[in-house]
């Protein structure tokens, strides 16, 4: 086999192969096709078969999401899809990671690399390395108790490496003895191993190993025969923090503390200082850290509300400077070339936001050629982050954002010329689910530009709220899509 064969051939999936050789990665597909929509639209009824572009006609999409809101969808957008995720989270096992080793948030990244490994029969390889790579320390028990099962995985003695054969096993925990080591070196700091992520481990380990968070996601997608195109939403090897500014002067430091507190963390001033030799893209250096922060994302629907609404979203270095980060130019590139952006379902101000309040993207988002559709997945209920927000807030939050230009101040007497764009520019269409908690205001939204279609997803057993599935977003892209046909 030549070793420009990049991609498999079609008769041949490799759900039993894990992949191990880089040449085994499939290339991202061609170009497809896509066009505009209707008014307000109902698409429920018959079932659809999910969107799996197989060829370089099919339709690519640009995927904006968090690590978890978007993994129960994935499917609905096939093979030709580029994910978009922050990389500033700061809570579960990142936290720990970042507070001892620093370095970007992975723990989005890793769920995401997860979620996309091909399934494949419970006995093979590939189901193995997943099994792995998506196991969690216990969070209910001791340190020493944590320790000991850290310690019977980096060795080679734990039976999660049944069945794993010996090549991938010896690469996988070459880089997991690289984590311990790079822990050994910072023993003072008491690294705590409780719900830790193995997944993480292993893609902090190969980040720090090869300083590039890009090559990690690729050496993991190459073990595990992975689909995915995956885009960290600023490469950089040092810690992501954002901010938020509310309503009332108040501000608030970190994912965490903005999108659900766990625990008192250090509190950081943020400077309002503008001085010209304060950095503009740097983010070197780490905010002192909480330990070890454990959040159970059931408890996300019960929240304390924010004292005042979030105004902007922003990014801060280790000094409390604000900064404006440069995007990933993969990301840029991709809204030149793909046909639908969607902002997926998910926390707003944490998940979607930090992929837009970045120097260029209204640019590239409103100006692209390609993107024939941009799509808001509306979530079917509020949270800290939206409390009381109605669809049409949803809307203005991230048009405003978008608008807001991100640029560091210019000195001199000059300052930057940015255009203003219409709703439209950044969104086309709203998909919202039949009975959501969230109100929708049909002609409000029409009237800005932004056209409406209404799904029936499942409903969610235990907030008895309707959630999306793939099934249902497929159906209602099919339907934005056979629109713009039309048209």
């Amino acid at each position: 086999m030549s070793y420009f064969a990049l991609a498999p051939t079609p008769s041949n999936s490799g759900a039993d192969s894990p992949g191990s050789s880089v040449f085994d990665l499939p290339i991202q597909p061609g170009q497809p096709k896509a066009t505009p929509d209707k008014h307000s639209r109902t698409v429920t009824g018959q079932s659809t078969e999910l969107l799996q572009p197989t060829s370089q006609d099919e339709t690519s999409f640009v995927v904006i999401s968090g690590g978890t809101g978007c993994n129960s969808i994935c499917s609905a957008f096939g093979r030709s899809a580029s994910y978009i995720l922050p990389v500033s989270d700061d809570g579960g096992s990142s936290s720990e990671i970042i507070r001892v080793l620093g370095g970007p948030s992975i723990g989005d990244i890793r769920s995401r690399l997860v979620r996309l490994i091909p399934n494949a029969d419970p006995s093979s390889p590939l189901e193995a390395i997943r099994n792995l790579l998506a196991y969690r320390l216990p969070a209910n028990c001791t340190e020493r108790e944590a320790r000991d099962e850290w310690r019977d995985i980096v060795e080679g003695r734990s039976r999660l490496w049944t069945g794993i054969p010996n090549d991938r096993k010896e690469m996988i925990r070459g880089f997991l003895v690289y984590f311990e080591s790079e822990i050994l070196k910072r023993a003072h700091k008491n690294f705590s191993f409780v719900n830790g992520s193995i997944g993480n481990y292993f893609l902090s380990a190969a980040q720090a190993f090869f300083r590039s968070l890009p090559s990690a996601i690729f050496l993991f997608s190459s073990i595990t025969n992975s689909q995915a195109n995956i885009l960290p939403v600023i490469v950089t090897n040092h810690t992501v923090t954002i901010a938020a500014e509310l309503e009332n002067g108040e501000r608030l430091v970190g994912q965490c503390e903005i999108s659900h507190p766990v625990r008192q963390a250090p509190r950081i001033d943020i400077s309002t200082e503008s001085e010209p030799g304060s950095p503009v893209d740097a983010l070197d250096g780490t905010l002192p850290r909480a330990r070890n922060v454990l959040f159970q994302s059931e408890g996300k629907h019960q929240y304390e509300p924010l004292n005042a609404r979030i105004t902007r979203l922003f990014y801060i270095n280790a000094y409390g400077n604000e900064i404006h980060p440069s995007p990933n130019p993969d990301y840029l590139s991709s809204l030149s070339r793909y046909d639908v952006l969607v902002y997926s379902c998910g926390s707003l101000w944490t998940s979607i936001i930090p992929c837009l309040a970045l120097k260029g993207v209204a640019n590239a988002i409103a100006r692209s050629r390609s993107l024939r559709a941009k799509v808001l997945l509306l979530n079917s209920a509020n949270d800290r982050e939206t409390d009381g927000y109605a669809a049409v807030d949803y809307i203005q939050t991230i048009t405003r954002t978008l608008n807001d230009g991100h640029h560091a101040r210019v000195y001199g007497g000059l300052s930057k010329a940015d255009t203003t764009y219409p709703v439209s520019a950044f969104i086309t269409h709203m998909v919202y689910l039949k009975g959501t908690g969230v109100e929708v205001d049909v002609p409000s939204i029409t009237a800005m530009g932004v056209r409406c279609v209404e799904v029936e997803g499942s409903i969610d057993e235990r907030t008895k709220l309707p959630q999306f599935d793939a099934s249902c977003v497929a159906r209602a892209i099919g339907s934005i899509l056979d629109s713009m046909r039309e048209e």
